[in-house]
């Protein structure tokens, strides 16, 4: 008996305890599960990204006809806070900008500031963002590394100009996220010089901060 006790008081004292890893989704007491690696700041690649909207008239395309533009890009990404919808929805909010800007000249021809929003109970993600030509889109994705949103079914808000000449209609976009790069596509619908077109961006960043 006194052999066994001893044996096991010796096992006991052998094994060392197994450490206590940190949950790294967790930043400052809040669960941003799938968004926490985003933290910090994004590069293009060196190949960059490719966007192809609508031609504008007088561009030398008829308007309206694809036109490609290579681009490279920078986005940040930093907690922003949490909150509570309808007393019930508990989210939190990963605040971010995108500057996009033409390879041919490094002009900055898009910017984008809106927030990614994790709700961890249903295991969903929001993307939600506004662009400087009175648009704003609302998109939805359920959890995860790999994403793919689509527009809430009144995630879209334009002004009275934008609804009446170049009305965004639809938006999807498929996001994948890793340690150290994140890439994405997305196409949005448009309604313009009285056709239905679909604007895309695709690129990939890495983080460089």
């Amino acid at each position: 008996m006194k052999s066994k006790l001893f044996l096991a008081l010796t096992l006991a004292v052998a094994i060392p305890a197994m450490p206590v890893m940190a949950n790294q989704n967790v930043i400052n007491g809040l669960d941003f599960g799938p968004l926490a690696k985003l933290v910090g700041q994004w590069e293009s690649v060196k190949t960059g990204g490719v966007d192809v909207s609508p031609a504008k008239k007088g561009s030398g395309q008829e308007a309206g006809t694809p036109a490609v533009t290579p681009f490279y890009e920078k986005m940040t990404f930093e907690v922003a806070a949490d909150a509570v919808n309808a007393s019930d929805q508990k989210l939190v909010a990963m605040y971010y900008k995108q500057e996009v800007f033409r390879k041919s000249d490094d002009s900055k021809f898009h910017d984008q500031r809106g927030y990614l929003i994790y709700d961890a109970t249903n295991q969903v993600v929001y993307n939600s963002f506004c662009v400087p030509r009175t648009t704003c889109v609302t998109a939805e994705s359920p959890a995860g590394d790999n994403m793919t949103f689509t527009s809430s079914k009144r995630g879209i808000a334009e002004s009275d100009y934008m609804l009446k000449n170049a009305s965004t209609t639809t938006f999807s976009m498929t996001l994948n996220i890793s340690d150290d790069s994140l890439t994405y596509s997305q196409v949005t619908g448009l309604k313009i010089y009285g056709k239905d077109i679909s604007h895309t961006d695709s690129g990939k960043l890495v983080k460089v901060k």
